[in-house]
Formats: structure tokens, sequence, C-alpha cells
């Protein structure tokens, strides 16, 4: 137990860093001791130190640019971020794992036999052995030529119907001078991959002979977005439909006015809206009705407004947020209040790890941690990190641990950051849009490449595919499902 001195130490330090010590007070503190004293002003300097350090950033943000609290971090330039510790875990794979390695070819294009006319070291004769061994080496070819073909189209007569006709070409759309796959490889090293618009005419023109403008590749990729818009509309109507859905959104620029990317992603859709509001407004355009499944999302306010059958909030942000505070904060109120919530996060998260674990196995150990939570967020504290988290954790109590009521529903939203991440490689490469036209191509093609990947289908083959059924029967096919759900 702890004895009197250091209880009134404890509690004259708490006063201290409230504001609220007054002058009877640190005559009592001084009375202690030195050590005491040396801690007291130790504490408080640090305090202050967070303090103004918070309110320049505050006072700061005032022009175009200028950085605030609310400021998300996709709008933070890199200098002005924290430095992160990296993790000190030595690179590869542990020891005694079986290693991993690019496939042998299954097919021998050509074969070359190599022998030596004589010593390599001191010229001498060899003498003949039969030890041969292969080796296989995987090229591409040191000439790579588009193929350019001459289509003649005859154009005959129909006396039943008074028209002149003749046969389609499926191999481009109309008055197209590119053909599909052309247009769906480098749709998918744009929207796919995150590579610039020159970085594209650059690889066409020095790797495949290929001679196209900037003006072109753009005209052809809103057209292709135009032609696919149906498939975009199926992957935001699975979306909506499916058992469990992760959100998230981040900044982004159209025609130099911030807007938000927002993405709604699972193991087999991803998709992308970008729009001029972060807030409520945003949502109902995409969720029209009441979403049946789980919704994971981070602690973002507007998220409330959707309409959901179940919720899962993020641990992690939850987690990070505790060590945040920890780092600023180091009253024994704010100590006790974290160290209890952090037991009862970690709690939840290795029951769910245990191999055993089904959903509604260990139902009483589900009640008791919701129990627990329930009482630690109704308590009442007089630190205010304290009080606003508890604050919070009584707004959503009943979802923090509704991971444990479902096989499928993971207690973090990692899952919808990793699928923003592309993403936010484009911005940084590309400078998000210039207008309105390119931020609607960007996200129909985004969402449908990023899905093409999470099913485990060939995008450029897909598309090809697709564009040529469309303009041989004026009807896009529906979206392939999943070969390979390797999300």
């Amino acid at each position: 137990m702890e004895s009197r001195t250091t209880r009134t130490a404890r509690e004259l330090i708490d006063a201290a860093l409230r504001g609220e010590l007054n002058e009877l007070q640190a005559r009592r503190l001084a009375e202690l001791g030195p050590e005491v004293v040396a801690l007291a002003l130790f504490v408080v300097s640090q305090r202050i130190a967070k303090l103004q350090q918070t309110a320049e950033s505050v006072s700061n943000a005032s022009g175009p640019g200028a950085i605030s609290p609310s400021t998300p971090s996709g709008m933070i330039p890199v200098y002005a971020k924290p430095t992160t510790p990296r993790r000190r875990r030595r690179p590869g794979a542990q020891v005694g794992h079986e290693g991993s390695r690019r496939e042998r070819p299954t097919r021998i294009d050509r074969r070359v036999t190599h022998r030596l006319k004589s010593c390599p070291d001191c010229g001498g004769r060899l003498q003949r052995c039969h030890r041969p061994r292969t080796r296989v080496i995987e090229d591409i070819p040191e000439n790579i030529e588009p193929v350019v073909t001459e289509h003649t189209l005859h154009r005959d007569y129909c006396p039943h119907c008074r028209k002149h006709v003749e046969p389609v070409v499926s191999e481009a759309m109309p008055k197209a001078a590119i053909g599909h796959r052309l247009v769906a490889l480098t749709g998918w090293f744009h929207y796919g991959l995150g590579i610039t618009l020159d970085q594209i005419v650059r690889i066409l023109g020095v790797h495949l002979q290929t001679t196209l403008t900037p003006g072109g590749l753009i005209q052809a990729w809103q057209r292709l977005a135009d032609v696919l818009e149906p498939w975009y509309e199926q992957i935001g109507a699975e979306a909506k439909t499916s058992g469990h859905l992760h959100a998230d959104e981040t900044g982004w620029r159209v025609n130099g006015q911030t807007h938000w990317l927002w993405c709604f992603a699972n193991n087999q859709v991803c998709y992308y809206m970008i729009d001029r509001c972060r807030g409520s407004p945003a949502l109902q355009k995409f969720f029209t009705t009441a979403f049946d499944g789980v919704l994971i999302t981070d602690f973002w306010a507007a998220y409330g407004s959707v309409c959901a059958e179940d919720r899962q909030y993020c641990l992690v942000h939850l987690l990070r947020e505790l060590e945040e505070v920890d780092q600023r904060n180091a009253t024994v109120a704010w100590r006790s209040f974290a160290r209890r919530l952090r037991a009862l996060l970690r709690a939840g998260i290795g029951l769910r790890k245990h191999p055993d674990f089904q959903p509604g196995q260990w139902q009483g150990r589900v009640d008791r941690l919701n129990g627990r939570l329930a009482r630690l967020a109704a308590a009442d504290y007089d630190d205010a990190d304290a009080q606003r988290l508890a604050k919070r954790l009584r707004r959503h109590v009943e979802y923090i641990f509704t991971f444990l009521d479902y096989a499928d529903v993971p207690f973090e939203n990692n899952f919808a950051e990793r699928q923003i991440r592309p993403a936010v490689i484009i911005r940084k490469n590309s400078l998000a849009n210039r207008s309105d036209r390119g931020a609607q191509t960007q996200a129909r093609l985004m969402s449908i490449y990023r899905t093409l990947h999470l099913r485990g289908l060939n995008p450029t083959q897909t598309v090809t595919e697709a564009l040529k059924t469309y303009v041989a029967t004026g009807q896009l096919p529906p979206l392939p499902t999943a070969d390979i759900a390797d999300a």
C-alpha cells in the first residue's frame, strides 16, 4: 500500500496539473522535500510544453494549407508529421519456415546448349563428361512491336431496311484508333497501379514502341469509365448488400478544391466515391437504404448517421489514442483509466485470437467483458481525457466487442486502410484530379480495377473481353465473380 506522504504528493501534483493548486497546497508540497518538488516541477513543465505546442499549432491554422487538430492525416505534409519508430525486426521469414520462390515455367519456348571448348582458367583440353544441368531463364523479347491491323469494311445495301450496313469491328470502340487491350492495360497502369500519365506515355514509347499522347489516353479512359459504369454500380450494390463492410475516408483534391475519397470494401468488392463533403450527406448518397450487415469503421461521428444492423468500431484506433494520450498525460487518474480500458480491449482481442474460438462458444466471458466495459464507461472521472473517452464509450459501448459475435468480423479497420492506400499513392503521384469528370473517372476505374484484384481476376484480360462483348452486342456483361479470393 502506498504511504500517506506518497498519496499526498500524488494529490498535490494532480492538482497542479489541473491548474487548481492554491497557495496552501503549494506550501504543503514544499514541505514534502526537494525531491517531491523537483518531480512536481518536471511533470508540470512537460504539461506546459505540450500545451504550448498545441496552442501554437491551433493559432497558426488560419490560412490555406495550415495544420490544425482537425486536419486529416492525408492533408498534412510529410515533413510536418512526427517520426515514428520502425519495428526492429529482422527482415525475411522466421528460421525454419519454408522458403518461397517463383514457380518454374511450364512452357519452354527455346533450348540452347552450351559447352566449353577448353578450360577457361588454363586453356587446356577438357575431358568430356556426361553431367549436364539445366538453367531456365525467363525474359521478354528484345523488340516488342505493336500489331497494326487495317480493317476493310464492306458496306452493302439492305433493300428491306433501305439503308447501307457494314460489319462491326469488335477489337476497338467505334471511331477509336487504339484497341481494347491497350486501353485496358494503360487504365490498369494508372488507376490500378498508380503510374503517372507521363510515365505511361514513356513506357509505351520506349519499351512497347507505341506512341500515344496524354490527351488521347485521358479521352480513352473517360470513354472506358462511361462504358463500365454498370460495373461500378454493381460493385456499389454488392457492397451495400454484403454481410460486413469496411469504411474509411481520406482527403482528395479536385481542381484545387478539398474533396474526400470514401472507400467501402470487403474481401470481394471495393467501392470508391469522391465527394465534396466529409459528413453524413456523403454517406447518405451511398447508403440510400439501411445497411443489413456489420459496418466496420473508426470513431468518425459521421458514420453514426448510417442506419446499420450492427457495427464494429476499430479497436486499433482506440488503443493508438490511449498511447497518444499517455505521451502528454501522466496523471494517476488517467493512468488508472487507461490501464483498465487497455486490459479490457486486450482481453477481448485475446479471446478472439484463441485457436478454438467460435461465436457463442464463450458467451459468458463475452457478457462479462461487456459488463465490465459498461461499468468503466459509466463511472465518473476527474481527468479530462478520461471523461472524454468515457463519454465516447458510453455512446458506442454496445459496438466495441461486436467482433466476438461474428466469425468474419475483425476487431480493426485495417482492411479499409489497406484498400485506401493505393488511392493515397495515386494522390501523391498524380496530385488527384483537375476536373469533376476526372474525379468521376477516377472513382469508377479505381473501384473496378481494385475489385478485379480482390477477386483474383486478370484486369487487362477481363476488361478487354468485356469491351469486345459490348461492341459486338451492345450489352456489357455482368461483373465476373471471383476465381480466387485472395483479399
